[in-house]
């Protein structure tokens, strides 16, 4: 296992040591690889593949502008 050295702020060691409290936890290094596991655990559970599936051929619906200003688009660039 490699050594990982992090400085903590004042309120983040705060709310480290109620963690460590309420789960009955020994060690702040234990505590803070739980609370990493979780994390990670948590924001794996919740992540969900994005699917623009259901966007092919919108564009298609929308109606298109009769009065247009330029008969074609070649019109534009004269």
């Amino acid at each position: 296992m490699s050594q990982l050295n992090i400085h903590v702020t004042p309120h983040f060691e705060k709310d480290l040591n109620k963690f460590m409290k309420i789960r009955h936890i020994q060690t702040k290094s234990e505590a803070i690889r739980l609370a990493i596991k979780e994390g990670i655990q948590h924001t794996v559970s919740q992540t969900k593949r994005i699917d623009f599936s259901d966007w092919l051929g919108l564009g298609l619906e929308v109606p298109t502008n009769k009065k247009t200003k330029f008969s074609s688009d070649d019109d534009l660039w004269r």
